[in-house]
């Protein structure tokens, strides 16, 4: 079976797929030694890591695909793969999914911002018209030569508020999308609500600081979600971890403190030893 089809039958049976957010193929190798089922690849991850920038829309289409086949080639696991805009107009979004496809990606996921985007959790959003993004879905469902699925975001809570973020959502599915999200609702209540108003696939996004609260994977399956994504916890942790290892080497001249909390380097060497 290949990763799409795997991917699309898992979102249909259940239970909920948890899929940790990696930005290159050493992260994407640990999150599937972590005994996860999937692996998300988020655009701003890349734009952190590659440009030290925000998420702003600065990541082209050849940066991604190029980056996303070498974590392909790193696991077996599927790849869930951020597209933003589809890098276009209809035209861009046909030439983006040919990409992703010989990238090997399970899935690719397309939003109704207008160019350049913003991270779904920075204020200053701006929206195409619907009818604009369900060209692009269209588009997509029809170039796809392989079992690649198709994810339609929204950023239109922020925008026009909840319910016009789900009459997006419904024509999104309407226009063939496999998999639709509502991005950065605001309550727990917005989430139970998106759960009860639209059917099929769900995806959500849990981001660490955002607009959405956190909330544990059991109950957003009970809301009916199918797909949650933590984009970049990873990144958020090394993060964190790089700062007090750094600090504590410019004031002590060592790194011997922080022993226990490395990988060592034989144990490295043995972690990528291993090949999907």
């Amino acid at each position: 079976m290949s990763p799409g089809a795997w991917l699309r039958h898992r979102l249909a049976q259940g239970p909920i797929l948890l899929a940790p957010g990696a930005y290159d193929a050493l992260t994407a190798r640990l999150v599937e030694q972590s005994g996860f089922d999937a692996v998300y690849f988020s655009g701003a991850g890349l734009s952190y890591s590659l440009l030290a920038q925000r998420d702003l829309g600065l990541v082209t289409l050849t940066e991604m695909a190029e980056r996303a086949g070498s974590m392909t080639a790193a696991v077996r696991i599927p790849l869930i793969a951020d597209a933003d805009t589809g890098y276009g107009h209809v035209d861009q979004v046909a030439r983006t999914v040919r990409a992703y496809e010989r990238a090997g990606v399970a899935a690719l996921q397309i939003e109704d911002q207008e160019f350049p985007k913003r991270c779904g959790h920075l204020d200053g959003k701006r929206l195409v018209p619907p009818e604009e993004m369900v060209e692009k879905i269209r588009a997509a469902c029809a170039v796809r030569a392989t079992d690649l699925l198709i994810i339609a975001r929204t950023d239109a809570r922020a925008v026009e508020g909840l319910p016009a973020a789900l009459d997006r959502a419904r024509r999104y599915r309407a226009a063939g999308a496999d998999v639709v999200f509502v991005e950065a609702p605001e309550s727990v209540d917005e989430l139970a609500e998106i759960g009860r108003s639209l059917p099929g696939p769900l995806m959500v996004n849990m981001v660490e600081g955002g607009k959405t609260p956190l909330v544990e994977a059991s109950r957003l399956e009970a809301w009916g979600f199918r797909l949650v994504i933590f984009p970049n916890s990873l990144l958020r942790l090394f993060v964190r971890q790089a700062q007090r290892l750094l600090g504590d080497l410019r004031s002590s001249g060592t790194t011997e403190g922080f022993l226990e909390h490395m990988v060592l380097f034989p144990e490295l060497n043995r972690l990528l030893a291993g090949r999907p």
